[in-house]
């Protein structure tokens, strides 16, 4: 077959000219702009999203860092603080409003620019082309542009770090009448306006990239790659999409609303409210709208976040376990559950609105149900790893440890989510401890094994091994540490968001604990550190890949050449004969039969 004519998915065969369009590349080479700053080619966009995603990263636990000595230690100096947060830190010593919007930029950016775009946007764009078999995404130009969006709404949150009154300080959630009112806050100011203009963006830039990831994966197969055929990873990356482009919307529009309730003088949110004894004129609004409009997004965010993780965790375990993942189609109907079960939960974070109790009692066995799916996941992936050939390479510790945070951080969603304990749990730290083990950093985990893995392909290189083990233990280890002791502070009632519990008497008693947590906090960053000098020394001085399938694995994108140019495939796209967990003898010595390897006489496809 010539390179003109490539047969592209069972639902779309068409002339493909880009194949011979990506070869001429190679022949007058482009611009370094063009290659790699305005690049349309899926697989430098995908590094354009983690290099953005760690940078983000950085700067977000950078925050923990200075909020976590505020908390550890509240009647000490800390004369580097200074240095980085200038006026913010007069002395050594986190000033309170500026406490709060540490809190408020740390959330934000861990949740909607790390684990959102750069987890989702850096795997769905780097992965999906390689293993459906396709030369690129549906629209590469949108594709791009969906990076520019993000990019830009990174600028504009970074720049109000600058603004004079400090940036947004009304928590991550920016739950009004303190995000609705200018005069709130210092953090009301101009700084929660470049918020809101940063998220509408950052929204944008989802929707552009969501709706390309859809497109790709259901006309863009190749020959013989059925839905039934895809890796879970795929799966993964199209019900994240289908998540986003559902939800997402109606968090743009609770934000414009909000633009409206801060300058044009309208009542959404807004009802008698009284500053220094003066009466506001707003009448009529309801804050409580804006929590419906901001959670029906930021409950299906927690499986934004996760499903990634999940599909990527799926795919890692099988190829280090030498084993086919156990309940393929079972693990399909639960991503289908998670995803519809993510829409229907969002008012567990409102047991305490005053909302009908009845109304509460249907939430929580929403809620309670939407654990059965997650439940048949853990199993499959504990079955999948049992009495496997297990290879401990870094990339399966991850995977492990990604098990390991999903099962202890979820549990404690079970307390959470029944309304009647929850009054005694909202927002105290016992909250805390939940979501960051659960979707935090257990979402952390499965980025990392997803980065071990696919650097090879990525890079050509390999990272340093003995630098990620030790990266592995400092962050399990770590996390545990953090975040385990926060349960019991919880269960005491210690609230979330507070500057300083040393006038509380009730809360005196967990100082020491509050200081190892920050100690630990430290400990842990660096270890960070250590993992980011890993990644960018070892796209230069990594041991190289010289073979095309290291990890000895069934997908497709082990088929490509070790450094793939833009086209993925110098020759025709290979056609695809079955699943991608073929992992059993070959009769040749080999222990996995790649998508590639067309069936036996007598064999079944799966």
């Amino acid at each position: 077959m010539s390179n003109d004519v490539i047969i592209q998915g069972p639902g779309v065969a068409h002339a493909h000219d880009a194949a011979t369009e990506h070869h001429g590349h190679e022949h007058h080479e482009q611009h370094f702009i063009w290659k790699y700053i305005f690049s349309q080619d899926h697989k430098i966009i995908a590094k354009q999203y983690l290099i953005s995603g760690i940078i983000w990263a950085v700067i977000g636990a950078l925050m923990s860092v200075f909020f976590r000595l505020q908390l550890g230690f509240p009647d000490k100096t800390f004369p580097i603080m200074e240095k980085f947060l200038g006026e913010w830190a007069k002395g050594g010593k986190l000033s309170p409003e500026f406490y709060y919007a540490l809190v408020t930029m740390h959330g934000t950016i861990l949740v909607f620019f790390v684990l959102t775009a750069g987890l989702s946007g850096t795997f769905s764009n780097f992965l999906i082309p390689l293993q459906i078999g396709a030369r690129d995404m549906a629209s590469p130009f949108m594709n791009m542009l969906s990076f520019w969006f993000f990019f830009a709404a990174g600028v504009i949150m970074f720049a109000s770090l600058y603004v004079e009154t400090g940036p947004a300080s009304g928590g991550w959630t920016t739950y009004p009448p303190l995000s609705a009112l200018k005069e709130a806050s210092l953090g009301s100011g101009v700084g929660m306006d470049l918020w809101l203009i940063s998220m509408v963006l950052f929204v944008v830039s989802q929707l552009l990239g969501g709706l390309n990831y859809i497109s790709t994966i259901l006309n863009m197969r190749t020959k013989g790659m059925a839905m039934t055929r895809l890796p879970l990873t795929i799966w993964a990356f199209l019900f994240t999409a289908i998540l986003g482009v559902l939800s997402f919307p109606v968090l743009t529009s609770g934000f414009v609303l909000l633009i409206f309730d801060r300058h044009f003088g309208t009542s959404f949110y807004l009802s008698e409210i009284f500053i220094g004894g003066k009466a506001l004129p707003h009448i009529g609004g309801s804050a409580i709208l804006y929590q419906h409009l901001f959670w029906f997004l930021g409950h299906p965010e927690v499986y934004i976040i996760m499903l990634p993780g999940m599909g990527m965790a799926s795919e890692v375990l099988s190829t280090h376990s030498r084993k086919p993942i156990f309940g393929y189609f079972a693990m399909i109907i639960s991503l289908v559950g998670i995803t519809v079960l993510a829409f229907l939960v969002w008012a567990h974070h409102m047991f305490v609105t005053g909302m009908s109790p009845f109304l509460g009692s249907i939430f929580v066995l929403l809620t309670l149900l939407i654990a059965v799916p997650s439940a048949v996941k853990v199993f499959n992936w504990l079955t999948t790893i049992w009495r496997g050939n297990i290879r401990f390479t870094v990339p399966m510790t991850f995977a492990i440890g990604f098990v390991s945070l999903f099962i202890s951080g979820g549990l404690t969603g079970i307390f959470l989510g029944n309304s009647a304990l929850d009054i005694q749990l909202h927002d105290t730290y016992f909250v805390i401890a939940h979501f960051h083990l659960v979707m935090g950093v257990s979402a952390f985990f499965g980025m990392f094994a997803g980065i071990y893995h696919w650097y090879p392909k990525m890079f050509g290189r390999f990272m340093n091994n003995t630098l990620g083990y030790i990266h592995f233990f400092i962050t399990i280890i770590g996390a545990y540490l953090i975040f385990w002791p926060m349960h019991y502070e919880g269960i005491a009632g210690m609230p979330r968001r507070y500057y300083d519990y040393s006038a509380w008497e009730s809360f005196k008693q967990f100082q020491g604990l509050n200081s190892f947590i920050s100690i630990v906090v430290i400990v842990v960053f660096f270890g960070q550190l250590m993992f980011v000098f890993n990644f960018f020394v070892s796209i230069f001085r990594g041991r190289k890949v010289t073979v095309q399938n290291p990890w000895q694995s069934n997908t497709l994108e082990w088929t490509t050449p070790i450094k793939p140019g833009h086209g993925n495939w110098e020759g025709d796209i290979p056609e695809v004969h079955r699943w991608a967990y073929d992992y059993k003898d070959d009769g040749n010595g080999n222990d996995f039969i790649p998508q590639t390897v067309p069936l036996k006489a007598g064999e079944e496809s799966h």
